[in-house]
């Protein structure tokens, strides 16, 4: 019987609900708690409607989180900037199903460069157009809610697709942990947990709370 240890929920939260005019602060909190990663959106304002940040900032924040970095590209052409990633030192580069047209050499690229390779999935998307990829994958991130914005409500369709994806993965044999970004909370992460995620990605309900530290603890014990 496996322990707790092995069984306990990865959390990663997303650093776009920090607080920007103070990122040392939460990037301090973060590395003193019990969080997994640190998820870092990078959003362009053309494949999703809305900027977040870029690498003058990233580098910034790699230079202090002790954390691995989960580097979440909502950007399209995201394979050009493989070497930028790997310069970070990230642990994880995510991309886009829907902006990489040849995604089996964008995930080349990323194991190439000694990193994790993480694909992404909106929520129109379904999980079968992964089946001939998935056994190439180190995780499948589904958003739970449309890319581009924090604090947006959770899609509750999104259960039943972690169920199918969960079962793509068994069927072939795959190893790719199962992530999901947006809408996370006590309530629908028990649930996402439940049908099969290994890995919540949660922005307002940490950086929200009055105790971080508490509300990832939370998590990590779905």
């Amino acid at each position: 019987m496996k322990n707790r240890i092995e069984t306990m929920t990865k959390v990663s939260p997303s650093l776009l609900a920090a607080n920007f005019a103070n990122l040392s602060k939460d990037i301090d909190m973060i590395n003193r708690s019990e969080a997994d990663w640190l998820h870092l959106d990078v959003m362009d304002g053309v494949f999703v409607p809305n900027i977040s940040f870029g690498f003058p900032v990233l580098e910034a924040v790699a230079q202090i989180c002790t954390k691995p970095l989960d580097v979440h590209l909502m950007i399209v052409d995201p394979g050009k900037f493989t070497e930028q990633v790997k310069a970070l030192g990230a642990y994880m580069m995510n991309v886009h199903y829907e902006a990489c047209p040849h995604l089996h050499r964008t995930i080349q690229q990323i194991h190439h460069a000694g990193m994790k390779a993480g694909v992404t999935l909106n929520p129109h998307t379904p999980v079968g157009v992964l089946e001939d990829i998935i056994q190439d994958v180190d995780m499948v991130l589904l958003m739970t809610v449309n890319p581009g914005f924090g604090g947006q409500k959770f899609i509750e369709h999104s259960i039943e697709k972690v169920r199918r994806l969960k079962s793509l993965i068994q069927q072939t044999g795959s190893h790719a942990l199962i992530e999901v970004d947006g809408g996370v909370n006590g309530e629908t992460g028990r649930r996402l947990v439940e049908a099969g995620v290994d890995v919540l990605v949660a922005g307002s309900y940490v950086f929200g709370a009055a105790n971080p530290e508490e509300r990832i603890n939370e998590l990590k014990s779905l």
